[in-house]
């Protein structure tokens, strides 16, 4: 058997379907009970789905909307529910006054028809008129070249003091602390960084302890000032 379908109307929005659903009741708006139309506007959702026709977000929100009303409408205490339903009615008060307006709007606006003639062609006079004085050139000048120069690569003198830093690796640091533990007993971690002579240094040093930490190479003990750090019985030679 042929799969009977049934025509969907296009609406502008959700308050454009609530007011097709209270127009079945025909009555005024205030006197119909929003959860009534709770059903119906989920109903109308199912056959929109079933036409595989694109839900847009707003007919979503809508529908989440009004099944938060009838949720709270059934608690004990439901005055949120109430404060809800007057808000929905004021907005489709709104919405159906503005859609009243902009039919009367829409028949006015037909009566006017439209008038149209032939383009005209106007010369346009592409000479330069205005004046300056020449400290405005100058000033514009100055800004081109500037622009120019921003667009041009830097000069080497500006990587020279990142070139001129040494690069500590964490290798070295963890060769650096494994000589120095061996055989030593325990050390304050603080003095490990003592002799450090750059950043660099102390931030390869601090990695080369978390290498050796993660590797179950040292141990460490302590908190703050007291922290001590100390090879493990596996980790000489």
């Amino acid at each position: 058997m042929e799969k009977i379908s049934y025509k969907i109307d296009v609406f502008e929005g959700p308050m454009d379907l609530l007011l097709h659903l209270i127009s079945k009741h025909k009555v005024s708006i205030n006197d119909v009970p929003i959860l009534d139309l709770v059903g119906q506007y989920l109903d109308y959702m199912r056959q929109m789905q079933q036409e595989d026709l694109d839900i847009a977000s707003e007919f979503l929100e809508m529908a989440a909307r009004l099944v938060y009303i009838k949720t709270v409408s059934l608690l004990p205490v439901h005055e949120e529910a109430e404060e809800l339903t007057r808000e929905l009615r004021g907005e489709l008060l709104a919405y159906q006054d503005c859609k009243t307006l902009a039919g009367k709007l829409e028949k006015q606006a037909n009566g006017f028809g439209y008038f149209s003639r032939v383009p005209v062609k106007f010369p346009v006079d592409m000479t330069y008129t205005r004046t300056h004085e020449p400290y405005e050139i100058y000033r514009a000048y100055i800004s081109a070249v500037g622009k120019g120069k921003r667009r041009l690569p830097p000069p080497v003198e500006a990587f020279s003091r990142i070139v001129a830093h040494r690069i500590v690796s964490v290798a070295s640091r963890i060769s650096f602390l494994l000589d120095r533990l061996q055989g030593s007993g325990k050390h304050r971690f603080l003095s490990l960084f003592e002799q450090s002579g750059s950043r660099s240094e102390m931030v390869a040093t601090f990695l080369a302890v978390l290498s050796l930490a993660k590797a179950k190479r040292v141990t460490i003990e302590g908190d703050g000032e007291n922290t001590v750090i100390e090879l493990t019985d596996g980790a000489e030679g």
